[in-house]
């Protein structure tokens, strides 16, 4: 028997195919080994406990919020007796309604994500497509930011921002964004930007494009991924910030979310448990909005950030 015998049964097929213009049939896929599937199942099943054991302190309050302040911490789940009064009292429990600070939190971090996108674009496009003197140095600089921690800059900060009476504002929590001060989103962008073909730009400098317009008509409109993960990763991190808010903001009128949660505990350490979990669950509403909308673009970001 001749061992170069071509399979005619395929080459029918593959015929048939040219003939008609149509896909060649595909062979089934050989199924899963039974040992396989087990695998599979149990690598589920794992992810779903794992996944439930993290979701357990979020569901556990959103349950508590709905009980009696005297049934807020029974064990277990049950919502007999469940009432929305945690909703109502919480909503006017401080010396301004609730719907104040999520406005103030709104603004500072409306504020917050406009600043880093104009300002760590420009820096980063600077880094990743200038050469001009001590851009190494500054390059290095940048990233040393990243690896300082706020805790030693708040008191100079403090004094700096006092001294010209921005303390119990908002303008210690924004202007400062306007400056390219996170050097994490800087280098976000930095490898982002690195990843265009330079190509672009020369194509754009021989239609007498300059940097501005190489910028804003080219680069810019192609960073969108990078744009997206900065504005929900500032988003989350501002939203959730409660150590510079509550050094900066002293009064009430001022109090964004996170100060004023912390104004429901007392100074002996007594706390109304059932209108602070509502006014919790309030907060991280927008938070869970802007992770489940904005998720796709946070996955595309960070994976293309840095390919070449």
């Amino acid at each position: 028997m001749r061992t170069d015998l071509v399979d005619t049964t395929a080459d029918s097929s593959v015929t048939e195919a040219i003939i008609t213009g149509r896909p060649a049939a595909r062979r089934p896929r050989a199924s899963a080994s039974p040992a396989g599937r087990v695998r599979s199942v149990l690598k589920h099943v794992g992810l779903a406990l794992l996944a439930l054991l993290m979701l357990y302190p979020l569901v556990w309050m959103l349950v508590a919020s709905f009980r009696p302040s005297e049934d807020v911490f029974t064990p277990g789940l049950s919502l007999e007796g469940m009432t929305l009064e945690n909703y109502t009292l919480g909503w006017d429990a401080l010396s301004q309604p609730f719907g104040r600070y999520l406005l103030n939190s709104a603004l500072v971090v409306l504020g917050a994500i406009v600043g880093n996108l104009v300002s760590c674009s420009l820096a980063a496009y600077a880094f990743a497509r200038l050469t001009f003197r001590g851009s190494k140095w500054m390059f290095g600089l940048m990233l040393l930011t990243i690896m300082l921690p706020l805790q030693v800059i708040i008191v100079p900060q403090y004094i700096m921002f006092n001294s010209v009476g921005w303390v119990n504002t908002v303008l210690p929590l924004i202007v400062p964004k306007f400056f390219a001060t996170d050097g994490f989103f800087i280098f976000l962008m930095i490898q982002f930007i690195r990843s265009l073909p330079r190509e672009l730009d020369e194509a754009a400098r021989i239609d007498g494009c300059g940097h501005f317009r190489t910028f804003s008509q080219i680069i810019l409109p192609l960073m969108t991924p990078a744009l997206a993960t900065t504005a929900i990763f500032t988003f989350i991190w501002t939203w959730n910030d409660f150590f510079s808010q509550v050094i900066y903001l002293t009064s009430p009128e001022a109090y964004t979310v996170q100060p004023a949660l912390r104004a429901f505990i007392d100074s002996q350490g007594q706390s109304s448990w059932g209108p602070l979990f509502a006014m919790s669950i309030i907060s991280i509403l927008p938070v869970f909005l802007a992770f489940l909308f904005g998720q796709k673009y946070l996955v595309r970001g960070v994976a293309t950030t840095g390919l070449k």
